[in-house]
């Protein structure tokens, strides 16, 4: 466990490292503006009319989103007003969590029983005398091999999932400012179509690009 504990403060770690990094110095500061905010001039034309808008970006945003999710997953996503993916980061790591868990307590059944076994005890709860069948030593010794290999694939999966879910607020805050021009936007997002002939919901992910 202290292991595992380990790779999770690692992971911390980093996302509060890198939203250290990107901080400015006092001298930055100065030079920059006091709300540590850039400007970007956006030529819009309207016809005959050409209209100069100020928009301003800040370049710590994608820090914020991601030291957010490193905290807790999800608020990143919250910051980048992205509240649909918020119940697909819990489930996602949620569910590695729990999957984790599960094989780790089965995994610790079956090796002790095994051990027992090995130590000549047969009270374990798979000797046959309880709700359980009975499993000789070289069941015991498989089932605890198989829940091991599931629980450190698990384990595995949960990290993917918390780095993705810190991956995603970072890039979605660089994504959120890069577009600078109303008729342009990259989108990927729910959609819900009805079938004009079945009338049948159908549910889906979109990938939307305007121009």
């Amino acid at each position: 466990m202290h292991k595992h504990f380990s790779i999770f403060s690692l992971l911390f770690f980093l996302a509060v490292a890198s939203y250290s990094q990107e901080e400015e110095s006092p001298e930055e500061k100065v030079t920059d503006t006091v709300t540590n905010s850039l400007s970007t001039d956006v030529m819009v034309m309207d016809d005959s009319l050409t209209v100069k808008k100020r928009r301003n970006i800040n370049p710590l945003a994608p820090s914020k989103a991601a030291f957010y999710s490193a905290v807790l997953p999800g608020p990143g996503q919250i910051y980048n007003k992205r509240y649909w993916k918020v119940p697909l980061v819990w489930g996602a790591i949620g569910g590695s969590v729990y999957a984790y868990t599960w094989n780790n307590d089965n995994y610790k059944r079956f090796r002790t029983a095994f051990k027992r076994r090995q130590a000549g005890f047969t009270d374990d709860e798979f000797n046959g005398e309880g709700n359980f069948p009975f499993l000789d030593d070289g069941d015991l010794e498989n089932q605890q091999e198989r829940f091991q290999r599931d629980r450190d694939l698990w384990l595995v999966l949960s990290i993917v999932a918390y780095s993705l879910n810190i991956i995603d607020a970072n890039v979605d805050a660089h994504l959120k400012q890069f577009n600078i021009d109303n008729n342009l936007a990259l989108d990927f997002e729910p959609y819900l179509d009805l079938n004009a002939v079945t009338n049948n919901p159908t549910y889906g992910m979109a990938l939307t690009i305007k121009f």
